[in-house]
């Protein structure tokens, strides 16, 4: 990995990481952080040296892959990755059909070429080089640029890194803040392009407990798919092609048989997506008060919508499967979060955190800067939500497929009038492949009646908003006012789907390339809207721009002040989760759930049989349940798992281990607790034991958790594992997976 560490901060940052522990076993740490942290893997127990889990070139973190939205792991010379089956589940649902719901029954391939395309937006990439360019994005900027002139100088030099970076075509690269804009690094990725669906257990296995279950514990779920990964006969990344050939990659992960017990430790690397553990009080309580609740509340309103618009329907059903378990997934943890902001008193940690650092900056004049930065924040921080508010109604009513169709298709024909260099990000010569696909992918989820009904819902909802929240471009262009009724806004959406052309997706993805002129001659009632609400969005969109520019010249210098401050008194400081390359190490524990509650850290294939229904979502299939009975567990039988250890130190009783009576698992393993620390976007990250080799997949975390992703409280934060023991039996005594277990390497 090349690393060049040339900023104060970053030299702050490593000073702290060397100063002391960390809390418990929190931290999303940065690769090239590892090296100081050696302290730390010698008392979890991680044998591997810690400066060789931070080499990206080196085993294990060159077998870690990211698709973009969710982690996953080589686990072959020849491509295989494996992830989880929530995170593949556009891939199956791609492949689904109501006669062949893949889905439903489940897929294996049987041999290469029994697999399927994903799809022609799935990716696999893989992190080569991270680089400090901290400089080079913000380190010649004038004093004298601010807001949205500061956000476009930004963006021009990240625009910059990256097109100098992508001139090897097989790369994606990016440039990512960290610390909230006080560090930027470049990353640089191979991006392969051909996915194909490998192996995936039925949903009744994959999705056991379905969303009744979701961030529960205790858990029984095969949360587990593999894909494979091709390119060109040159080696080279490629499109699809039946010529491609699997991907060879530089490492894959050695899967160990035998798995954890109580208090292995183990390491968790892949792709965090967002935390806010450096955000203020006040952010915390806007995010209870307000936020959280209207997202609530317009969650429910879609699930709804979708399930009235398909009922009866099993096809449109499919296309849609996809979507409403992303948002019940999104619903839930909203809904863990508000519990867990009662539960625990996360503001009131907060204001007591900014109350030492205030504290701590006036024992000195020179830090008298950091106490400005604070208060410009929290000022700023009013305007910000005041904005978000203003805006999340429209956004919302501009949302339906068709008319983002429209709206993306028009802008992307507005930003080809420039140069490539000058277009926004998401328009470029580069984004224009995905750009495609996404536009060709929407056919597999989509449904003109279904899309009408939540067009209908939102614009509903941003009707009843006060003028504040509503937009006049919309309003006009509709010809939306007071004396709208619900009649004539259903007549009117009714007759713009009549009409549109866009629901084909030939004549939809024929519109790349098109010219403005083009665009502002149809006579498509989505074109149309999309030409008429331009200018109203540009606008909007300066606003959000000009809020972006002014929190990425304040919060750095907050987030400076906050690394200052733990630097001096000795702690660890990572940045808050970003989607990029992270690793957590942890150790395999149960927790104190309640009063008088402990959940131990393994459940088993006897507890599923056991929690079987024979009813959505608690069905243990015919096959498992028959293994069970006839005990036929192959080489994955446990019969404890030092549970009766843990229980009797926990409870304090005086008692002998040995004497204590045994929590068998008593079956096979099926999901397993350790207190990792993960947030969404971790989801498939392969879960390593000290020595590197895979034993688990992170899936989700307990509801007592939630709340990590503003404060880690390491006595109850737990991540929820599959165990790699329950992949390999139903690997080889349910689905015969024979050729995938050949393939794979397996040590005890």
């Amino acid at each position: 990995m090349k690393t060049k560490h040339s900023v104060a901060a970053v030299l702050a940052l490593a000073s702290a990481s060397l100063a002391g522990p960390a809390l418990a076993d929190e931290g999303q740490w940065q690769p090239h952080q590892l090296t100081q942290l050696q302290s730390e893997f010698d008392r979890v127990g991680i044998e591997l040296p810690a400066s060789q889990v931070a080499d990206l070139n080196q085993y294990p973190l060159n077998a870690v892959v990211g698709l973009g939205y969710c982690s996953a792991s080589f686990v072959s010379p020849k491509g295989l990755v494996v992830t989880n089956h929530h995170c593949a589940y556009g891939a199956i649902q791609n492949n689904s059909s109501p006669e062949n719901n893949l889905i439903e029954k489940g897929f294996l391939a049987g041999s290469m070429a029994g697999e399927l395309p994903a799809g022609p937006q799935e990716r696999l990439y893989v992190t080569e080089q991270v680089d400090d360019v901290t400089d080079q994005v913000i380190g010649q900027l004038s004093k004298d640029l601010h807001g949205k002139a500061r956000y476009d100088a930004i963006q021009t030099n990240r625009k910059a890194l990256i097109s100098e970076c992508e001139s090897d075509p097989d790369y994606r690269c990016s440039v990512r803040a960290f610390h909230h804009g006080l560090e930027y690094f470049l990353i640089k990725q191979l991006m392969i392009k051909d996915v194909r669906l490998v192996y995936a257990p039925p949903e009744a296995l994959g999705n056991f407990g379905g969303d009744i279950d979701n961030f529960e514990y205790p858990r029984h779920t095969a949360d587990f798919t593999f894909v494979r990964g091709y390119v060109g006969k040159d080696g080279k990344p490629a499109e699809y092609s039946e010529d491609n050939v699997p991907y060879q990659p530089a490492s894959f992960l050695k899967v160990n048989k035998s798995g954890v017990k109580l208090g292995d430790g183990v390491l968790v690397a892949g792709y965090p997506g967002r935390t806010s553990r450096y955000k203020l009080a006040s952010e915390v309580n806007y995010s209870a008060d307000w936020y959280y609740p209207t997202l609530l509340d317009t969650y429910y309103m879609t699930l709804d919508t979708i399930a009235e618009a398909t009922q009866g329907n099993n096809a449109v059903e499919v296309k849609y499967a996809s979507r409403v378990k992303s948002i019940n997934n999104r619903l839930k943890k909203l809904l863990g979060l508000q519990d867990g902001f009662k539960a625990t008193d996360i503001e009131g940690i907060k204001q007591s955190q900014e109350q030492a650092y205030l504290n701590w900056f006036s024992q000195s004049e020179t830090r008298s800067a950091y106490a400005d930065s604070y208060q410009a924040l929290q000022d700023l921080l009013v305007d910000a939500h005041a904005q978000q508010q203003r805006h999340f109604y429209y956004n919302y009513a501009t949302r339906a497929d068709l008319l983002d169709t429209a709206i993306r298709l028009y802008r992307l024909a507005k930003e080809s009038e420039k140069p490539n260099a000058e277009r926004e990000m998401g328009y470029q010569e580069r984004d224009l492949p995905m750009f495609k696909a996404r536009l060709q992918r929407l056919q597999k989820k989509f449904a003109p009646q279904v899309d009408q009904a939540l067009w209908l819902a939102y614009l509903n909802n941003y009707l009843a908003q006060d003028d504040s929240r509503q937009v006049p471009a919309l309003n006009q262009a509709l010809e939306l006012n007071s004396s709208t009724t619900a009649e004539s806004l259903t007549a009117l959406v009714a007759d713009f789907y009549s009409n549109t052309q866009l629901a084909d997706a030939d004549i939809r993805t024929g519109w790349i390339g098109k010219s403005v002129t083009d665009f502002e001659q149809s006579n498509d009632p989505f074109i149309k809207l999309a030409v008429a609400l331009y200018d109203a969005n540009m606008a909007q969109e300066a606003d959000e721009k000009e809020m972006a520019g002014r929190l990425a010249e304040i919060r750095p210098q907050y987030m400076q002040a906050v690394v200052a401050y733990n630097t001096a008194k000795g702690k660890p400081v990572y940045p808050d989760a970003n989607s990029t390359l992270r690793v957590s190490y942890a150790q395999v524990d149960g927790y104190p759930a309640a009063d008088g509650v402990y959940k131990t850290p393994f459940t088993s294939v006897r507890g599923l049989v056991a929690k079987h229904t024979g009813e959505k979502p608690f069905i243990a299939t015919d096959k498992v349940i028959q293994a069970h009975q006839n005990k036929a567990f192959g080489d994955y039988y446990r019969a404890d798992l030092g549970l009766a250890e843990q229980v009797c130190g926990f409870f304090a009783f005086g008692c002998e281990p040995h004497a204590a009576k045994p929590l068998a698992v008593d079956s096979v393993p099926v999901n397993f607790l350790s207190s990792a620390d993960t947030t969404g976007g971790n989801s498939g990250s392969p879960v390593m034991n000290g020595k590197g080799e895979l034993v688990g997949l992170n899936f989700d975390s307990t509801y007592e958790s939630i709340t990590k992703d503003w404060y880690f409280n390491g006595k109850i934060t737990r991540a929820i594992h599959v165990d790699i023991r329950y992949v390999l039996w139903l690997m080889s005594e349910i689905d015969n997976a024979e050729y995938l277990l050949e393939e794979m390497t397996l040590v005890d």
